[in-house]
């Protein structure tokens, strides 16, 4: 082995064991913090975490040691739900979910069946990711194989773990986006013996949410999901009234909008469902029961005024919360955006959200949702070497903000009020570092 197989990263670590609670102080044994840790990577995984001076003697004669004292190192940020193929339609002005859809959406979508365009903006959608610390996704594409496969080759390429699907729709949208509903199937399956499980990737079947698809195409990917239990699943619900009201008027034997999907066995515990805002408490303990998980996207919830998610609502059902961007709804791709913009949700409906609790969402709280939490999302022995290095003082006001903390959690919160991309140092994915502001 060669050193440059195995590198120490030092640096302040922390790292979430279990969910922290909803209390100021994070609950016992939740959190592990090192104020001068060691990270020892190995072969793209972490072969040890420890105090440097502990770790230290154990080191290898020659390794190198990349030095961020004065930075925080904390395990890759997740994104549950988000929109590659939107990337530029985002701070598009003016409408809500369904007018969006029809006036931003579903024209750009369609440009994505010329490789050449898909390839360029995976590879533009990637760089944004990586420069905001996010290492895993889950990621809708467009209608057209050639979409995933642009996605995919290019995070194969940077051997990074992501999920992602082609859409599936089969109505109710510009031809030019719709499928054949049993050929939109067969695309997937072949897409799906390609990529799923090829390196770090996995497959996400995608329909884009109960109006754009027939009970034909549901069904039959509710037949994928019973064939194939390691396959996940990404939808849509409960965004917006009026897609409540268009739903019953196409599914009328149906009592209400979970159950179109749950008559097609698409509710499960790797499916995960973006925005769940207009649910009632019944309707989250049905998702709760089967272990399914709701994609909270505050940014995107305020930009089309889509309504405020009650996020203690779903964690008192039991139910899995995530926490996504959904570009392009959303207004940014950084995870420390999107907590921003959950505190403010959560302040209007009296749930403010800790800064644990924050960012233990963003990292072992997604991987968990995601089914993903035994390669990523904690700092411990074994994980994938996916990491993020946050700077603390990284913009003139963030560090006299810092300056002033008394405590770990001031800082925190201070990163998750004020900080965005200049906050982000470095990136690594797969124990190589693929993103460095400097």
């Amino acid at each position: 082995m060669t050193n440059n197989d195995s590198r120490v990263l030092r640096a302040e670590l922390l790292s979430f064991d279990a969910d922290p609670g909803e209390a100021d102080t994070p609950a016992a044994g939740s959190v592990r913090h090192i104020a001068d840790g060691a990270l020892w990577i190995e072969n793209g995984r972490i072969r040890a975490v420890d105090d440097f001076s502990r770790l230290a003697p154990e080191l290898p004669a020659g390794i190198e040691v990349v030095d961020h004292r004065e930075k925080l190192i904390m395990p890759g940020f997740i994104d549950s739900h988000v929109h590659y193929v939107q990337l530029e339609i985002m701070a598009s002005y003016g409408r809500q979910l369904l007018d969006w859809l029809n006036d931003y959406t579903f024209p750009e979508e369609c440009r994505f069946a010329a490789r050449e365009h898909a390839e360029l903006l995976s590879a533009a959608f990637l760089g944004e990711m990586l420069r905001v610390g996010t290492t895993t996704a889950q990621v809708f594409c467009s209608s057209h194989p050639v979409s995933v496969d642009a996605f995919f080759s290019a995070c194969h390429r940077r051997d990074l773990r992501m999920l992602a699907g082609k859409v599936l729709m089969d109505r109710h949208a510009p031809d030019a986006l719709c499928d054949d509903t049993l050929g939109g199937i067969r695309d997937t399956e072949r897409l799906i013996g390609d990529w799923h499980g090829k390196g770090r990737l996995g497959y996400s079947l995608t329909p884009r949410f109960a109006p754009t698809s027939s009970r034909a195409q549901l069904d039959a990917t509710g037949g994928l999901v019973r064939n194939d239990p390691s396959l996940w699943l990404q939808t849509h619900l409960a965004e917006n009234t009026g897609e409540l009201d268009w739903v019953a008027e196409l599914f009328p034997g149906s009592r209400d909008y979970l159950a179109v999907y749950e008559q097609s066995g698409l509710v499960g515990p790797r499916s995960t469902f973006a925005h769940g805002i207009h649910l009632d408490q019944e309707m989250r303990g049905r998702l709760a029961e089967r272990g399914a998980n709701l994609a909270f996207c505050p940014s995107s919830n305020l930009f089309l005024g889509s309504g405020l998610f009650d996020r203690l609502a779903a964690r008192e059902a039991g139910l899995n919360i995530s926490y996504a961007s959904d570009v392009g709804g959303g207004t940014d791709l950084s995870g420390l955006a999107t907590l921003k913009a959950a505190y403010q949700v959560g302040q209007l409906r009296g749930q403010p959200l800790t800064a644990w609790q924050g960012f233990y969402g963003l990292t072992l709280g997604n991987a968990q949702a995601l089914s993903l939490h035994g390669q990523v999302g904690r700092l411990a022995p074994g994980m994938e070497a996916d990491v993020v290095v946050l700077d603390p003082a990284a913009t003139p006001l963030l560090a006299r903000r810092t300056a002033r903390s008394r405590s770990l959690s001031e800082t925190l919160f201070a990163l998750m009020m004020l900080g965005d991309d200049r906050c982000v140092a470095e990136t690594w994915a797969g124990g190589r570092r693929v993103h460095s502001r400097a």
